[in-house]
């Protein structure tokens, strides 16, 4: 049964998808860093998923109601056809980041250097049943 993307139910299967990775593990031993992924719903919402990656791991990962009660040192955001085109695999995470497909808050450099750990964290993804909103 597919899970609405960027719920509760959503965060946390994608919590259990990344640290179930071996390849993720791996690919992003020597990360540190946390996330916001921000979403523009269908609805005009906004939707906040707090990501925190730590050698490799997902220490946490959960839906944020007030986006302004933490600071991660990075922020993705995007509109769902976007974040749709990336889970399926028809767009390469970091490309979309280049097209500006979605947008980067924070050090562009630090992620170029750990584009097999975005593909793999992109690959967990995809392992989620996911349903998007139309």
């Amino acid at each position: 049964m597919a899970i609405p993307f960027l719920s509760d139910e959503w965060a946390a299967a994608f919590k259990d998808a990344v640290n179930s990775s071996a390849a993720y593990k791996v690919a992003a031993e020597t990360w540190e860093g946390d996330f916001y992924f921000i979403s523009e719903m269908a609805n005009g919402e906004q939707r906040t998923m707090y990501l925190d990656l730590w050698h490799g791991e997902c220490r946490d990962a959960y839906i944020i109601a007030d986006p302004s009660s933490k600071s991660p040192e990075f922020e993705v955001s995007g509109k769902i056809p976007s974040w749709k085109k990336v889970i399926e695999k028809k767009v390469d995470p970091i490309q979309a980041l280049i097209t500006r497909q979605l947008k980067l808050k924070g050090n562009m450099a630090k992620v170029l250097k750990s584009v097999k750990a975005a593909q793999e964290l992109v690959n967990s993804a995809t392992t989620v049943p996911t349903e998007f909103p139309s």
